[in-house]
């Protein structure tokens, strides 16, 4: 049993409490937050340990939404335009799986969990990633992709699906949890969506798909037109929606599910899927030129939200930090410190809800998924904490996951 004591903890419960001079005492669960020095005086016979001036304690980091399979990446793919980039994606689409080896993404793991980052939403579309995702100590929940939308090759396409999943179902242990992942609504035939949807029921597993990210995507679903459609009448020029965005989304009816991007959801859209959470990719929507993701109409909804950072075929890096940074500037109608504290809960509490994990709080029976960090200059007043957060840090200082020490 430890107490770490520190300036200030940042519980990222719902009511996102702060608490000065105080303390977290856990061992692989949380027993305890509280004040610190009752703590050092209840825990007498626990391992104390007072945390450098301007520390500060909170959960760990959750990127809800990231895509490890495309790591190589650095200027190969085409940024600027959703659909320029997608085709980008499928011309060079081999030589990046070529180039990402299973070392790259164990060190791409590595590199997260240093900045605080203690479990992800990894999506999986060719099973790459399988061996480095049950091995970090990260807890991951992995998400097995179905695409495809040729009505030919559906049967190859659900099978290759089922091969994956349950090669992954036996892998399954304490951190690394299998799920599903129907990619979108323009890429995977709704009827291979309903038969994934059928084994996520009977397993009981979350979902996540990618939904409404493009306006390329909205015409194409709408009306089959604009430059997805004459995109995809190159393949096949009878081309056209299987499933219009309402009837893909009543698909997932019954299922828990985090939909990702839904920059260009309507409000019948967020309507059908309240109760559910949108994982908001900033950078990602900046670089393919989507638009940004209407955070205050998601509330309204009763849409859960979260943030990821998406894979490096759509960003510069997977530092969450700077996605949260990124987020910041990218909002300009919110009040800053507010908007901070909306980020640091998507980024914790809103993940581990989002994922279905017994994480994301600093409170007593969640798992002991702890993070300090250091800040240069501690603001006066400590309602802006928060801001200065999100402004200053870059990596942990400490880590621990399951009340396991992983700091370097």
């Amino acid at each position: 049993m430890r107490v770490l004591l520190s300036d200030f903890v940042l519980t990222c419960n719902d009511d996102f409490e702060i608490i000065q001079d105080g303390g977290v005492c856990f061992d692989e669960k949380i027993i305890e937050v509280g004040s610190g020095e009752e703590l050092a005086a209840k825990y007498k016979n626990a391992k104390i340990e007072k945390l450098p001036k301007n520390s500060i304690l909170m959960p760990g980091l959750i990127n809800s939404h990231v895509h490890l399979e495309f790591s190589a990446n650095t200027a190969t793919l085409k940024f600027g335009d959703f659909m320029v980039w997608l085709k980008s994606v499928i011309a060079s689409r081999e030589k990046l799986q070529e180039k990402c080896t299973e070392k790259l993404i164990e060190n791409t793991l590595q590199n997260m969990l240093k900045e605080g980052v203690t479990a992800i939403g990894a999506v999986s579309s060719f099973g790459l990633d399988l061996k480095p995702c049950v091995k970090t100590p990260l807890h991951v929940v992995y998400f097995v992709e179905a695409i495809g939308s040729n009505p030919a090759a559906l049967d190859t396409l659900f099978d290759d699906f089922k091969g994956r999943f349950y090669e992954a179902k036996e892998a399954k242990n304490s951190s690394f949890t299998p799920s599903i992942s129907v990619h979108s609504p323009y890429s995977t035939h709704a009827v291979l969506a309903r038969h994934v949807l059928d084994i996520a029921r009977d397993e009981k597993v979350i979902v996540t798909a990618h939904f409404m990210e493009s306006q390329h995507e909205r015409s194409w679903l709408d009306s089959a037109s604009g430059a997805m459609g004459e995109f995809m009448k190159g393949f096949n020029p009878h081309a056209k929606p299987s499933a219009t965005a309402k009837e893909f989304l009543e698909l997932f009816h019954g299922v828990k599910t985090l939909f990702v991007h839904a920059v260009q959801a309507n409000d019948e859209e967020l309507e059908i899927i309240q109760n559910n959470a949108i994982a908001h990719c900033p950078r990602s929507n900046r670089l393919l030129g989507t638009g940004a993701l209407d955070i205050k109409r998601v509330q309204k909804a009763g849409v859960g939200l979260t943030l990821g950072t998406d894979g490096l075929s759509s960003n510069i890096s997977l530092n969450m930090w700077h996605e949260m940074r990124a987020a910041l500037f990218t909002h300009q109608t919110y009040e800053l410190n507010d908007l901070a504290v909306l980020l640091l809960k998507a980024s914790t509490n809103g993940g581990a809800k989002a994922l279905g994990l017994n994480k994301g709080r600093l409170e007593k029976g969640f798992d002991a998924d702890i993070i300090a960090l250091g800040l240069h200059e501690v603001p006066a007043s400590i309602s802006e904490l928060p801001l200065h957060v999100v402004l200053q840090t870059k990596a942990a200082q400490r880590i621990f996951i399951n009340g396991k020490d992983f700091t370097d």
